[in-house]
């Protein structure tokens, strides 16, 4: 495993910096910043939820070269050859002289198909001027190469977020902590690309550390620690081919069902709701403190299960409790959600979460411990499934680990991410390369799907920091 960015992506950067003569300017200073995807070891979607995370910095990360220019324009360019891909956009439509409300910033980035990927880019600006009263004297060009797949559930827009939003940041003389960071990359994803995403993406991408899994308590956003990997252990990704996207409806109503389910408990432990505006609430809540991973599993199943329906339209929802209290998603009042399910899964989770922690910090040495760890991730896989949000691919490649097991070196494997697709994150004995890809060549086999699988470790934006580069 790599320790942080070597020297071959440096010098791989530099080569791709110098080879663009077409693109920047000559003489004139290129900022470089990079952030790295990310495997989702355990926590997922429950990072919404209030849930601690444990996240791993992937060694595929995404480089962000900016330099201004003197037309009032931004340019952004991703891609090389036929891959590529150019949007120019008019700086007034996007930071004009009063700050854009978020929710025009979205309408504008989606009006044309076309340039729609371009809101992880020029939301950084939109966000900037919003939060930090910064707007671009001059136009920006913006160049954009990585080697994190898209759709893939290793989080290729928060690492594109996270550089863009750093390199931007340090263009216009302002830099940011790593917490500061991630939630400023967060609100480009939930505001101007308006996908309802949790911060876990952008902590990782920001202030991972190689080899360390990032534990992070989404209340909204505390570090706990890194957690460093057992030697004797190893973490690897397997992608399911089947094309993952948080913005994506199922994700959408997962999360919005739990919202629901977490208002349904605030009532029904007497918490005082307030309607603040239509389908929205505020709840005075002392006790569990907005987050549902806060309801202990004695407590959920005591108290509170039966109280939840498994489920419920949005229109008896909100004619019942007013709303919930997510502001980056909208109930459907046309739609059924799985409330339960949806309410359960994270207050389970953080308490496997925590276990699995426990288990690693000591060392995971004994069969027994990693057997915990491997069910441990299971379990997680099943409350996915539970929620909505498996699919056929990842229950396969799970169903392959499961079947290899110890003898191969293999613990345990869970779905990632927002789920429904994506990628497959394995627990395996260090080594176990071998046995990792022959299940991925089975899987192939099985399924006539292509796959990438994941491996190696390197640290978040804010470690790298911001490179210059002058062009000759």
């Amino acid at each position: 495993m790599t320790t942080g960015v070597d020297d071959s992506e440096l010098a791989a950067t530099h080569a791709w910096i110098a080879s663009r003569a077409d693109f920047f300017d000559a003489g004139g200073a290129v900022l470089l910043a990079r952030a790295p995807g990310r495997l989702d070891v355990m926590g997922g979607i429950a990072d919404y939820s209030g849930s601690l995370v444990l996240q791993l910095p992937l060694a595929v990360a995404t480089w962000v070269a900016v330099q201004p220019q003197e037309a009032p324009t931004l340019v952004i360019e991703s891609g090389e050859g036929e891959h590529s891909r150019r949007v120019t956009i008019p700086l007034e439509d996007i930071v004009p002289a009063g700050p854009l409300p978020y929710a025009e910033a979205r309408i504008r980035m989606a009006r044309d198909p076309e340039r729609a990927w371009a809101a992880y880019v020029a939301g950084a600006l939109v966000v900037l001027q919003h939060e930090h009263r910064h707007r671009p004297r001059h136009g920006v060009k913006v160049l954009i190469r990585s080697d994190v797949p898209i759709g893939k559930g290793v989080s290729s827009s928060a690492a594109l977020e996270v550089a863009s939003l750093q390199a931007l940041a340090a263009l216009a003389g302002l830099e940011f902590e790593d917490r500061a960071l991630a939630l400023a990359a967060q609100k480009i994803e939930n505001f101007v690309v308006g996908a309802p995403c949790g911060v876990m993406d952008q902590m990782t991408a920001a202030g991972g550390r190689a080899d360390h899994l990032l534990e992070l308590l989404c209340q909204p956003a505390e570090v706990v620690g890194h957690l460093a990997i057992p030697p004797t252990l190893e973490l690897f990704g397997i992608d399911s081919g089947i094309r993952h996207a948080v913005s994506g409806a199922d994700y959408g109503s997962v999360r919005a069902a739990a919202f629901m389910g977490y208002r349904i408990v605030a009532g029904a432990a007497g918490l005082a709701a307030t309607a603040v505006a239509p389908g929205r609430v505020t709840i005075d809540d002392p006790r569990f403190h907005g987050y549902l991973a806060n309801v202990t599993p004695d407590e959920w199943r005591g108290s509170f299960r039966d109280a939840v329906p498994e489920q419920m339209t949005g229109d008896d929802f909100l004619a019942r409790y007013g709303g919930s209290t997510d502001d980056a998603t909208v109930i459907d009042g046309a739609r059924t959600y799985a409330v339960r399910a949806a309410a359960e899964h994270p207050i389970l989770e953080h308490a496997r979460v925590r276990h699995f922690r426990a288990l690693l910090a000591d060392g995971a040495a004994t069969d027994d411990a990693r057997a915990a760890l491997g069910e441990l991730m299971f379990q997680s896989h099943a409350s996915y499934s539970a929620c909505g949000l498996g699919s056929d691919g990842t229950d396969r490649l799970v169903e392959l680990v499961r079947e290899a097991g110890p003898g191969r070196g293999l613990h345990g494997a869970k779905i990632t991410g927002g789920g429904s697709g994506g990628t497959v994150a394995i627990l395996a004995n260090r080594g176990s390369r071998a046995a990792i890809e022959e299940i991925a060549r089975r899987y192939v086999q099985d399924t006539g799907r292509t796959v990438t699988v994941f491996s190696g470790s390197s640290s978040g934006a804010r470690s790298c920091g911001v490179r210059s580069v002058t062009r000759l």
